[in-house]
């Protein structure tokens, strides 16, 4: 197939394809033409590299289930360095949930804070004589 039935197929661009294939991840094979061409095999490949992207890993992080594949393997990550990018993608999430984890916390404390001010300001302005609450925003009552 070509390359603009390729790019179709896979639901990407000409342009990216053109991107992966300097940088290995696509093969270079040109018809008597000079026209590229691909196979079945390629659409494999580009699938795999999508699926990753789609979770997050790089380009540079999908080459080793490429590899893998063009290994003759029947799935990408069934490869001993397919292994070792998923667990690196695996430590590197579990210290994005970490870090998330801690600024929920500190929002979660901020919005209790926040709602017993609230809840002060409201009873001390049913008190007799008791101040009227003031925007803090705008400084308007």
């Amino acid at each position: 197939m070509r390359i603009g039935e390729l790019a179709a197929r896979a639901g990407t661009t000409t342009r990216t394809l053109r991107y992966y294939e300097p940088r290995g991840l696509l093969p270079a094979r040109r018809d008597a033409h000079g026209h590229r061409t691909y196979d079945e095999g390629d659409l494999r490949l580009l699938a795999q590299i999508r699926t990753l992207r789609d979770f997050g890993f790089d380009l540079e992080e999908t080459r080793p289930f490429v590899e893998c594949l063009r290994a003759g393997h029947p799935q990408g990550d069934s490869c001993p360095a397919s292994l070792v990018v998923y667990r690196s993608k695996l430590a590197e999430l579990d210290a994005l949930i970490g870090q998330l984890t801690a600024v929920r916390e500190t929002v979660a404390g901020q919005l209790a804070r926040a709602e017993r001010a609230r809840d002060e300001l409201a009873a001390e302005a049913l008190v007799p004589g008791g101040p009227e609450p003031v925007c803090q925003l705008g400084g308007q009552r």
